[in-house]
């Protein structure tokens, strides 16, 4: 195969990452057996909660009770009607849902959203799940799966046939944090559990980790921590279930920990979902979990901008540490060009760039036609910059390279 030139360098690079398929390693989107937990259509897509947050904030008279007791039809009239119509929809939560909509050929100049969603209404949920992945050319999508959900739970007690294309992932935050809140939940299932976290308790919290790994064919187990999770520290009882529970049942099962850190929740009640905020964790933490626990690979990804540059140096030092995607305030353009440019100059290709954590199936349309634009153009850069030492690079060598970064291999079973 002939070599790449400088010349056609941009092209060839666009044209291989847009080709590519894409392994999303981290969703929370379903498989549409599970029923109502698969979210999608145009008043999903306009009242997801980055929009929400940006509603008031445009609408700084609108009560928080007064929006609340809106139907969602009714706030994503309100919001279409203030971010949209009224100004321009500039900022990337309103530019994502015009992606998505140019994608699929519906006009995003309409004043209002009633024939949008009479097209919505034509589609099944099967063939649009079908049409999603081929406009977003995602392969598979790992999902997050918490059998502790009041409506998730109950779909994985019925037989079902899985769609081979959602992954499951075992999701702790309901279990671990706050406890001994989740005693109840486990003891509610059967676990032979309380309060304390002795030996038994252990034991049992184990138990469920496996059960449930079964269950689910779980790829990895996941959770979300506050900036100010620390390891040691004897007197978290998060840090000991993780330390004797979930990290055992990793390496024991040779399956990742996802950690995703600086998550404060609820700064502002009021916002419900859209009222998280970010803070900056401890990577002497990361550095001593990474070196305490050798035989399981941690999937890494933090919240602060702050912690982006010492996460990759501490992932030069550790092996088993894989940083993945720009998660949630840091999914915007002029972030993701820094990161994915600091990864690849200090980590080559042994990280993830993305993964869309997408709440709402249409969302992977837009986040991965607005990651593959950005990942590419770094990409340019950093090859035009090898090019230019003399060594040579062909369509194979570039087609592996982008396969290394999208395909998913890296947040696989140790």
């Amino acid at each position: 195969m002939p070599e790449i030139s400088q010349d056609n360098l941009r092209e060839t690079v666009h044209r291989v990452v847009d080709e590519t398929p894409v392994t999303d390693v981290h969703t929370h989107i379903y498989d549409p057996a599970l029923g109502s937990v698969l979210l999608w259509g145009i008043d999903e897509l306009v009242t997801y909660h980055y929009l929400v947050a940006e509603i008031f904030r445009a609408r700084p008279d609108l009560g928080y009770d007064a929006f609340w007791a809106m139907s969602k039809k009714e706030q994503a009239d309100l919001i279409w009607s203030e971010l949209f119509v009224k100004r321009s929809p500039v900022s990337e939560s309103c530019r994502g849902v015009l992606t998505v909509l140019d994608k699929l050929g519906l006009d995003g100049n309409t004043e209002d959203l009633t024939e949008i969603r009479a097209w919505f209404a034509e589609q099944t949920v099967e063939g649009y799940v079908d049409k999603v992945f081929e406009l977003a050319n995602v392969e598979k999508v790992y999902m997050t799966n918490d059998p502790m959900d009041a409506e998730e739970g109950p779909g994985w007690e019925a037989d079902f046939e899985r769609d081979a294309r959602f992954l499951g992932v075992l999701r702790v935050d309901s279990v671990l944090i706050g406890w001994p809140d989740g005693a109840a939940k486990l003891k509610a299932r059967g676990y032979d559990v309380d309060t304390s976290l002795s030996g038994k308790t252990l034991a049992e919290v184990r138990r469920y980790l496996n059960d449930w790994c079964d269950r689910l064919d779980a790829r990895y187990m996941a959770i979300s921590l506050p900036p100010d999770f620390r390891y040691p520290a004897t007197d978290s009882s998060v840090t000991t279930l993780m330390t004797k529970a979930v990290y055992p049942v990793a390496a024991e099962r040779g399956i990742p920990s996802a950690m995703m850190i600086g998550v404060k929740k609820l700064v502002n009640p009021a916002l419900r979902l859209a009222g998280d905020g970010v803070g900056k964790g401890s990577i002497e933490t990361l550095e001593a979990i990474c070196r305490d626990f050798p035989d399981v690979k941690f999937l890494i990804t933090m919240l602060a901008r702050e912690n982006t540059h010492e996460l990759c140096v501490a992932a030069r030092k550790f092996k088993n540490m894989v940083p993945f995607g720009c998660w949630w305030f840091l999914n915007d353009p002029s972030l993701i060009r820094e990161i994915t440019a600091m990864r690849l100059e200090l980590l080559g290709l042994t990280f993830v760039p993305q993964h869309s954590d997408a709440r709402v199936l249409d969302q992977l349309i837009y986040k991965w036609t607005h990651s593959r634009a950005l990942i590419a153009d770094v990409l340019t850069e950093k090859y035009d910059d090898m090019l230019r030492t003399g060594r040579t690079l062909s369509e194979a060598q570039l087609r592996r390279d982008v396969g290394i970064l999208f395909d998913g291999r890296l947040v696989e079973r140790c």
